[in-house]
């Protein structure tokens, strides 16, 4: 089987609330979800999602290839594009290939890809997020008891910006996951929002009140040199990494002793997050998978002997999905589907709504001007 062509689709997800983190919520909760399909002469279809604005340049190097050949195949777009550098969207791109090749390999063996890449167990422990920001008090602990009535004992909160509501709200957290732990676990995810002093005096408050599971991002994904002042410092356990592209990317921070909690973007794809879970397990680190839309990067995460859980961020799919896996116990149970267990409905994906709000100025995807240089935060300022 060879593969012969691609097509794009743009399908949207309904949150049905603000969605955001302190650098911008999106109100309208309504976000795109580019969607890559890879054709084959065999008849099947790979799917691959992820932006992937860089795609005409790099098909060349899957074009007429066996999709079996993924590790190899993976190494070839990162040979495409040598001399001018894989960052940013061209790293999406390979991202989307990527996931869309794994999907093919494992249909191609008609079994799920979990199975494919030789996990034992169908279940990925997770701990609950939801992008949560925007959310007024009310609607704050709504939205994380129906994670603890899913059975989860773990969640993570998006703050950064005011420091008594982000531990109001851990705390909040953490009495409405009691009901499943006596010890839940909770993790603060700031957005890279602060520098290196004021993650190291707001940790230091926040230990005071809560035993902080990790903090996440809490100055810029590449200052290994303050993100390990923090490790240093505090008691939490520092996590960082989903927003770097590339393995060569992680060095200076393990290099340094910066990271405790090893993270890698969903929407870099499965190759990427399956090499950065192996560079950690050298180390002797955890790794945890960012969320993204479907889930995908789970068939992966239940394969890793370092995987201690991942982001899950809606019980939802995107408009035309259907993803054959359940959220519940804690976790992902994956289904039994053959590749990544999505089937999707193009008729319904090309009547939805159009989204709005995710890569405009204001979005979490933006960061504001004076991220990181308050002196005195406004009590109660949702984003910056």
């Amino acid at each position: 089987m060879k593969i012969t062509g691609y097509r794009s689709l743009t399908a949207y997800h309904d949150w049905q609330r603000p969605v955001g983190d302190v650098n911008g919520v999106v109100q309208s909760g309504i976000t795109e979800v580019p969607v890559l399909l890879l054709e084959t002469d065999g008849g099947l279809t790979g799917i691959g999602l992820g932006q992937h604005a860089e795609i005409e340049r790099l098909f060349p190097a899957v074009d007429n290839a066996d999709p079996r050949g993924v590790s190899t195949l993976y190494d070839a777009m990162l040979a495409h594009v040598f001399k001018s550098g894989h960052a940013g969207a061209t790293f999406g791109t390979i991202a989307a290939i990527d996931m869309a090749l794994w999907d093919l390999k494992a249909k191609m063996a008609d079994e799920p890809l979990w199975r494919t890449l030789g996990a034992g167990d169908r279940f990925v422990p997770g701990y609950a997020s939801g992008l949560c920001y925007g959310l007024d008090d009310a609607a704050f602990g709504a939205h994380y008891r129906a994670w603890a009535d899913r059975g989860f004992s773990a969640a993570k909160i998006k703050g950064g910006r005011d420091l008594d509501r982000d531990i109001a709200r851990l705390e909040t957290v953490r009495d409405i996951l009691s009901r499943n732990s006596d010890r839940p676990a909770l993790m603060l995810d700031v957005n890279e929002a602060w520098n290196c002093k004021q993650a190291i005096r707001h940790l230091a408050e926040i230990e005071k009140r809560v035993d902080l599971t990790w903090i996440e991002e809490p100055v810029r994904r590449w200052d290994a040199a303050g993100l390990a002042d923090i490790a240093r410092a505090a008691r939490t356990a520092v996590a960082t990494g989903e927003n770097l592209t590339g393995i060569e990317q992680y060095l200076p921070l393990f290099d340094a002793r910066a990271v405790d909690i090893v993270q890698s973007g969903s929407v870099w794809g499965i190759t990427h997050f399956m090499r950065v879970a192996m560079a950690a397990h050298s180390r002797g680190l955890p790794v945890s998978p960012v969320a993204y839309n479907a889930n995908p990067v789970a068939h992966a995460a239940a394969a890793m002997p370092n995987m201690i859980g991942i982001e899950v961020q809606d019980f939802g799919v995107p408009t035309g999905f259907d993803v054959d896996q359940q959220i519940a116990d804690g976790g992902i149970l994956l289904g039994d589907r053959p590749g990544l267990g999505i089937v999707i409905d193009e008729a319904t994906i090309a009547a939805s709504v159009a989204g709005n709000g995710w890569n405009v100025q204001g979005g979490p995807h933006r960061r504001p001007r004076n991220a990181g240089l308050y002196l005195a935060p406004k009590s109660g300022t949702v984003g910056l």
